[in-house]
């Protein structure tokens, strides 16, 4: 019989795991975990945290977090390298492309590298959306131009894989070119479907090469009123479908303020998963209980899906110090996110 495993990964607090908490992530609706800065102190605590989590259950939970680089990177301190935000990879484009794409692969291999070294599966990377009018993904992006996007996203990807990390391309069909943050707002994209195809562009030219893709918290009336992630049109149709994508497909966080056109969390959880998606992200650890209480209808799928997302380290954190061309990377990224390349 194939083993499953459940929908959900979860947020929690603290720098070790109470036993309450291992007890939560032992619930067969979990299957992983996502972290964040409010997980982390040092990276040896992290290792021992990333450790007893992976120690937990067989299958073993999924450990991610979000480490794009900039102003979304939740491990910062001695130990790490400080990514530069993307944006800053993009702007070389123009003037010296070649160089834009080394750096590309360069941010995507070291991230990988230093995460899988320290116990993390995956990083919720890297971000597709376009650089244009969104305030909330600004510099997360890699450029306003949708080819700049896949061209450069394909060398991220490539250093991802490199170093053993599968890839999640965010946020789909495109949260780059409107506005409003649907981490704090119900968010609508009202552009004619020709002009909603250019920020999808980079998702189709690449959706050979993702693991997973994350759905966008917006609304996009030219195609369906309801947010992408709650949409069998945009998952069924447009992802699935027309793009041809075999991966899995995640939620965005159902905290988010974006997801309220779909009611409460448990209408969030029920109605993303009717619409498509194969995990769904509950990232407060309040809600994360109160879902944990009457999950009875959280779905399960197959442990060796969700294994595509494992890690699959091709070097240690030791040994990657101690190849040359990592080392010079490294310092190369250090330097670019302190501006001065």
């Amino acid at each position: 019989m194939n083993t499953t495993v459940g929908a959900l990964i979860v947020g929690f607090d603290g720098h070790a795991l109470s036993a309450a908490w291992r007890e939560r992530l032992c619930h067969p609706a979990v299957s992983g975990v996502i972290l964040f800065s409010r997980n982390f102190a040092s990276v040896d605590q992290l290792r021992e945290l990333t450790a007893e989590i992976r120690a937990l259950k067989n299958p073993r939970l999924l450990v991610t977090v979000d480490q794009e680089g900039g102003r979304v990177q939740r491990f910062k301190g001695p130990g790490l390298i400080p990514l530069p935000a993307l944006a800053q990879i993009g702007r070389w484009f123009q003037s010296h492309p070649d160089r834009a794409r080394d750096l590309a692969y360069r941010h995507g291999r070291v991230m990988a590298a230093e995460m899988l070294a320290l116990g993390i599966d995956l990083s919720w990377a890297p971000v597709l959306d376009l650089a244009r009018a969104s305030r909330v993904i600004g510099d997360r992006a890699l450029a306003a131009d949708p080819g700049t996007v896949s061209d450069l996203g394909a060398y991220y990807l490539a250093g991802m894989k490199d170093a053993g990390m599968a890839a999640c391309g965010k946020h789909f069909p495109g949260h780059g070119s409107v506005e409003a943050d649907s981490h704090t707002e119900v968010v609508t994209d009202a552009r004619p479907r020709p002009a909603l195809d250019e920020d999808l562009r980079p998702f189709a030219d690449l959706a050979g090469r993702l693991a997973a893709v994350m759905m966008a918290h917006v609304c996009y009336p030219a195609v369906d009123d309801r947010p992408a992630g709650f949409s069998a049109r945009w998952i069924g149709e447009e992802l699935r479908q027309r793009l041809g994508f075999a991966g899995l497909v995640v939620s965005d966080d159902l905290d988010m303020a974006g997801a309220a056109p779909a009611g409460t969390l448990p209408r969030r959880l029920a109605t993303a998963f009717a619409a498509g998606c194969d995990l769904a992200l509950v990232c407060k650890p309040d809600s994360v209980i109160a879902v944990l209480e009457a999950a009875s209808d959280v779905p399960s799928l197959p442990a060796d899906a969700l294994a595509t997302l494992y890690g699959r380290p091709t070097l240690s954190m030791s040994e990657q110090l101690l190849v040359p061309e990592l080392r010079a990377w490294r310092d190369s990224l250090k330097l670019l996110s302190q501006g001065e390349q």
